[in-house]
């Protein structure tokens, strides 16, 4: 490749990208934030919110999935000036997000009866069970926000889902620092409410992301010029909300597949014990917070991948690609070695208990491993989904993390008595294998070989 298209290519996918990966450190500083505070009430109240956050975010996979079905839709028609189809799609994703929030609220009503079934201790799944319905207001406001935030970034406005993020930080950390150890002001007196306060706060931030980004959107106008006047018979017509299902399910199915693996392992950690359950989720947090820099990039990768592909020009559509997986592998190699570094300070951010600290400084040396087999796969699994292939993303999960890393990670753990570690390398040979799929679908079927979805408005 030519040295200079490759440098205007990057600087694009940054610009792209660096307010998007900001947005997702915000939302995933939420969750850590929780996790930082509520360990400190105790181990059990830890793991607790581990199980919750395993049962919330394994349901609402599927959810997340479905609405994201509108990415290569809105990214294409917007690189095809296809206004109408763009604004049809947004439309139809509000309407799906209500819908779909239906569902998922009933299984999170089940979090308790759940947990138990997959060998919970008792009182760790009643605790995560009062966690997980104090969320429950924020449920379709989240998937509200996520359809409002992928719309903006298909037309490269990454700037308002960032600033929301972050205002909705710093309200995650009053709130917590109120409802969990509780607070004294003038007259009104809060009762610390623990891990049920967490819970609250967490439903509370969600919903604010999702009204301050719909104000922001309506006060500047951002999708005025692509918003078609709302005709309910149009919005509900179901081939076209059966052509955002035949992309989004396949994604939430991908998705689910993923999360699920991880969840799956979590699961497994708790059988071995509190602590190993633990240092697990204080390990899988971190890990998880270093992927919202290469997930960033792969929302990018999708905007940017689909925009190209609208406009008719599959060359550097393809060229993008690259860009984007050599970038989203390197910061992943940034990452592994400051995990191998800070090996023995990270876990004492979250929790003053010797076990857990070391156990989880054994574990983050295999995490470095495996970061660097995530960012690229993740970039790979967003430049499919901007090219519409879907199914074949859904189809790369599966066999790597059921064919291979969940039976992988149970006999390491249990049958050659490795324990959490093997739970680890288990999902670190999946990621491998995911990784490598993806690498080879780019190379031999990518974007250069792609067709447009979207055609252009008359």
């Amino acid at each position: 490749m030519n040295a200079a298209p490759i440098r205007v290519e990057l600087r694009r996918l940054l610009i792209l990208a660096v307010p998007i990966i900001v947005s997702q450190l915000g939302s995933m500083l939420l969750g850590v934030v929780d996790m930082l505070m509520v360990g400190h009430v105790g181990v059990d109240a830890l793991a607790a919110a581990s199980l919750g956050v395993v049962w919330t975010w394994g349901t609402m996979a599927m959810g997340m999935g479905l609405v994201f079905g509108i990415d290569p839709i809105v990214s294409q028609a917007y690189g095809a000036g296809a206004g109408e189809t763009f604004g049809r799609a947004v439309q139809r994703g509000l309407v799906l997000a209500v819908l779909v929030s239906i569902p998922l609220a009933r299984l999170w009503l089940w979090t308790e009866p759940a947990l138990l079934y997959a060998g919970q201790s008792p009182e760790l799944a009643r605790m995560a069970h009062e966690y997980v319905l104090m969320q429950l207001p924020g449920l379709p406001t989240f998937l509200i926000y996520i359809v409002l935030r992928q719309s903006l970034q298909a037309r490269g406005i990454t700037a308002p889902g960032m600033w929301v993020v972050l205002v909705a930080n710093l309200l995650n950390v009053v709130l917590n620092l109120w409802l969990i150890y509780g607070v004294t002001l003038g007259p009104l007196s809060i009762p610390a409410l623990g891990l049920r306060g967490a819970g609250i706060a967490t439903g509370l931030t969600r919903a604010t992301l999702a009204l301050g980004l719909g104000l922001w959107v309506w006060r500047a106008q951002l999708l005025a010029d692509a918003w078609p006047r709302w005709r309910w018979r149009e919005v509900l017509d179901p081939r076209g909300l059966g052509e955002i299902l035949r992309h989004g399910v396949p994604v939430g199915l991908q998705f689910s597949f993923e999360m699920w693996a991880f969840q799956i392992a979590t699961l497994l950690a708790g059988q071995i014990g509190a602590a190993a359950l633990a240092a697990h989720t204080v390990v899988l947090n971190l890990a998880s917070l270093s992927f919202m820099v290469p997930l960033g990039i792969s929302m990018a990768a999708t905007t940017r991948v689909g925009n190209l592909l609208g406009a008719g020009r599959p060359q550097p559509a393809q060229r993008s690609a690259w860009v984007a997986l050599a970038l989203g592998s390197g910061v992943m190699a940034v990452s592994a070695a400051l995990f191998v570094l800070l090996r023995g300070a990270l876990p004492q951010l979250y929790t003053g208990d010797v076990e857990v600290v070391t156990v989880a400084a054994s574990l983050l040396p295999i995490a470095a491993a495996f970061q660097l087999f995530d960012g690229t796969q993740v970039v790979g699994g967003a430049i499919l989904r901007a090219m519409g292939k879907t199914v074949v993303a859904a189809c790369f999960h599966l066999v790597a993390f059921y064919g291979l890393a969940l039976p992988l990670a149970y006999w390491l753990a249990f049958t050659r008595g490795l324990d959490v570690p093997g739970l680890w390398w288990g999902l670190t040979a999946g990621l491998g294998t995911l990784a490598v799929l993806f690498v080879g679908f780019v190379a031999r079927r990518g974007p250069a070989h792609a067709r447009a979805l979207v055609d252009a408005d008359p």
